[in-house]
């Protein structure tokens, strides 16, 4: 940016001096360069609305220059700029009031993927492959959220993962994956020293408790070192159609925010050069996961086999839906120019994406009493290199999208502020179609029991449909270690048989 500073400081140049608003060209002699640049850019992207009330030098400059350093935060902090936010804001406001569909052009149809069943020999061998390359891997929990919505003040990875232990979420994945590490070590002659890292992005709300946390249980075993917390900035809220920055009411030299969503992880983890210090370390994998499924860590090493045979640059892993079920469907959406690709649908477009497409009944169970679309678990394991590659374009930069909650039919006010958001799941949506994507199928039971909703809000939800409470979720850790442990007891009773091997009973 071309500085439009002259020889006096804090003047400005004739070519945009008109547009200045009094305000702000009166407060101009107390901002240091940097922040003119910035006022600038404010005003250049139709924000003059934010000096309207300023007052003359001498009465809150503190709280004048205050504000330039949160607008300096929200610029630095997002791909490309807060010019950049502003202006993609105007084009997904602009669509929204249209009504504008984001899927216009692609026609839905049911993927094809790879579908594993617990303990047969395809899910085995998946899973030794796995376990031996989970030493290249590296594991990025994302845990921006409180447990408010569960009825429970902090963090949710604090909660107890079930009641008989009361090992809390954070410790069972930290021990999931040092056996992860022990296991992958054990197939390397004379052992390793691989310490596989795990990324944490935490939030505002959850920065502070997370590390108090890891420190007050020594990192639950796992060395200091290995863990990195990254912490997520929120976004600029948007006023009006226009996406005029809104302030808050409660101060006008403040911007309201809110947080953007669990896609910036990607942009975090480009900017912080962590991708380019694994790849120089060796690693080949990348593996998101989020804060309360306590059954994850079941499926890891046979999804990431799965990566590693099929030379998968995205896998995401997915279990069997119900219709309408509040969990996005892996579709494959074809544009009738031809492109194509495997994607998540969230549960709320998915049913009138198919209305429009042909599907008359929309989003309804097959013969298997499932919805023909998997469901998306938000599990994502990506290869490092063209991870790399697609992000050095973007910035780590995802699609977006708005949702305003508009006052009439008319779209014209917002009921309250709207800011822009975008998820981690969408990142395949800027792949090129050379992108080998494909995804891994697991049995609920063993993969899925996410604690996301509080009692009443569980009490509502459609009958036959999974509950997703504290309650459920504990029941079916005990549901599941039951089933591994009589399926692999009767795994080896008939391997025993076959090969005429006496099974050593201490009895």
């Amino acid at each position: 940016m071309a500085s439009d500073l002259d020889s006096t400081p804090g003047a400005i140049r004739a070519d945009w001096a008109a547009a200045v608003p009094p305000n702000l060209q009166k407060n101009l002699s107390i901002l240091p360069p940097a922040q003119i640049e910035l006022a600038r850019m404010l005003v250049e992207m139709g924000q003059s609305h934010l000096f309207r009330d300023w007052p003359d030098p001498g009465v809150d400059d503190q709280e004048k220059l205050a504000f330039f350093d949160q607008i300096k935060l929200l610029n630095e902090s997002y791909p490309g700029g807060l010019a950049s936010y502003i202006k993609t804001a105007r084009e997904l406001l602009e669509d929204s009031r249209l009504g504008k569909n984001p899927f216009d052009g692609f026609t839905p149809s049911v993927p094809t993927g790879e579908q594993l069943t617990f303990g047969d020999d395809s899910f085995i061998n998946f899973e030794e492959t796995g376990i031996k390359e989970a030493r290249k891997a590296a594991f990025v929990l994302v845990a921006g959220g409180l447990g408010e919505r569960l009825g429970y003040n902090g963090i949710k990875l604090a909660l107890p993962r079930e009641t008989t232990t009361g090992k809390c979420f954070l410790q069972h994945y930290i021990e999931s994956i040092l056996a992860l590490q022990e296991a992958s070590c054990g197939y390397v002659e004379g052992g390793c020293r691989t310490e596989i890292p795990l990324v944490i992005m935490t939030s505002d709300d959850t920065h502070a408790r997370t590390l108090q946390v890891l420190k007050s249980n020594a990192y639950f075993g796992m060395a200091s070192t290995q863990v990195i917390l990254l912490k997520q900035e929120k976004v600029a809220c948007l006023a009006d159609n226009d996406a005029r920055l809104a302030l808050d009411p409660k101060n006008k030299y403040r911007i309201q925010t809110k947080p953007h969503g669990h896609g910036d992880v990607h942009a975090l983890l480009y900017s912080s050069g962590l991708l380019k210090k694994w790849r120089d370390e060796g690693l080949r994998w990348v593996l998101f996961f989020q804060d309360t499924n306590g059954l994850l860590f079941n499926a890891v090493p046979a999804a990431l086999g799965v990566s590693a045979t099929k030379q998968y640059h995205v896998n995401s892993l997915a279990v069997p839906r119900k219709a309408k079920e509040a969990i996005g469907g892996i579709t494959k959406l074809t544009h009738a120019d031809g492109r194509t690709m495997v994607i998540n649908v969230e549960y709320n477009q998915l049913d009138p994406l198919l209305r429009a497409s042909g599907y008359s009944d929309g989003d309804v169970n097959c013969e298997t009493g499932y919805s023909p679309f998997p469901g998306n678990i938000n599990q994502l394991i990506l290869e490092l290199d063209s991870y790399i590659e697609e992000l050095s374009k973007t910035g780590g930069s995802i699609k977006e999208f708005v949702n305003p909650k508009y006052k009439d039919a008319s779209k014209s006010a917002f009921k309250s502020s709207t800011r822009l958001e975008c998820m981690m799941q969408d990142y395949p949506k800027t792949l090129p179609p050379t992108a080998r994507v494909g995804f891994t199928v697991m049995d609920t039971w063993l993969a899925y029991a996410p604690v996301k909703n509080n009692p009443e809000d569980a009490a509502k939800v459609p009958k036959g449909n999974p509950y997703h409470s504290a309650t459920s979720g504990e029941m079916a850790v005990y549901r599941a270690n039951s089933l591994i442990l009589k399926k692999a007891s009767l795994s080896f009773t008939l391997y025993s048989n076959l090969e005429k091997v006496t099974v050593y009973d201490p009895c």
